[in-house]
């Protein structure tokens, strides 16, 4: 993590960050958000709104006092279906006119494997999905999306969620849980796929960004650095895991409690989830195997 405590704004109130964008911050800080949900405000006079948050009757008056007399809401972008983003979706579009902008629903995007462990009764962490979260307009990969003074190119990026999409803007990308700054992106099986999480850490890394504005946290001002840190970070933690298995076959918790040995008792079940995401990646490789079915319980064995 790298948690910055000179990140702290107000919430509820509009942050000029660059020409036609502001932020305003939602009011649900949390272990999980950090200080809360960034909302994004984009454009001079149709505005697009951004990942408008949870549901909050506060954060909705503080969107729509952000509006100056001759603004008007035209679009409202989800980057994926997790409580803290999605839900003050609706509420914000029957108050606006606005249609809602995402991917899919909240199983859109989901990997053949995530899918196969979900049938297999495999279910979500309690990271809180959007399960009745439905888009007026559902956007393809590489899609732009224009109004008067700006436009949006989507960009697909699985990984923390199927549905999850970054949004850029010329060389600034909105990327939402996948790239922030405080924290590395939370990757929780079924719902979260490590596979296609450094896929799309390896697409974004093809480009040359000026800076991201994540979910949660401060602006990435050098963002292909903190991708490239990403990836590393993944890569050592899979490491870790080869060196483990090296000793025998042993369980995702096992796993968990011999390399996350100076985490609180209460976020093991996180890492472990963490751990077994790592695994079914390892397993897609041929770097590793489940000695039966894969399953977050089965004993895992390396292969090279």
């Amino acid at each position: 993590m790298q948690a910055s405590d000179d990140f702290n704004p107000v919430p509820g109130q509009a942050v000029i960050l660059a020409q036609g964008l502001r932020r305003v911050l939602a009011p649900n800080p949390s272990p999980m958000t950090y200080r809360g949900t960034n909302t994004y405000l984009l454009g001079e006079t149709d505005i697009a709104v951004i990942d408008p948050g949870p549901l909050s009757d506060a954060h909705l008056s503080a969107i729509l006092d952000a509006l100056q007399p001759n603004q008007r809401i035209s679009h409202i972008f989800v980057t994926h279906t997790h409580l803290d983003h999605s839900p003050l979706a609706a509420p914000l579009a029957v108050h606006t006119g606005a249609p809602i902008l995402a991917f899919g629903g909240p199983q859109a995007g989901r990997s053949a494997v995530m899918t196969e462990l979900a049938q297999n009764g495999f279910a979500g962490g309690g990271e809180g999905i959007d399960m009745d979260f439905r888009p007026d307009i559902e956007l393809e990969d590489t899609a732009c999306i224009s109004a008067d003074d700006w436009t949006l190119e989507v960009i697909h990026t699985p990984g923390h969620l199927g549905n999850h999409i970054a949004l850029a803007w010329g060389d600034v990308c909105f990327t939402a849980d996948h790239v922030m700054g405080w924290a590395s992106s939370l990757v929780s099986p079924p719902d979260g796929d490590l596979t296609d999480f450094m896929a799309a850490c390896h697409r974004l890394r093809a480009r040359e960004w000026s800076v991201f504005h994540p979910g949660h946290g401060a602006p990435v001002t050098e963002p292909n650095n903190r991708l490239e840190w990403l990836i590393q970070h993944r890569l050592s933690r899979e490491s870790q895991i080869l060196d483990e298995l090296i000793k025998g076959p042993a369980t995702a918790r096992q796993l968990a409690l011999r390399i996350y040995i100076d985490t609180p008792g209460a976020l093991l079940p996180a890492a472990e989830r963490n751990v077994f995401a790592h695994l079914v990646d390892l397993t897609g490789k041929a770097q590793v195997e489940p000695v039966e079915t894969l399953s977050a319980q089965s004993e895992f064995i390396r292969l090279s």
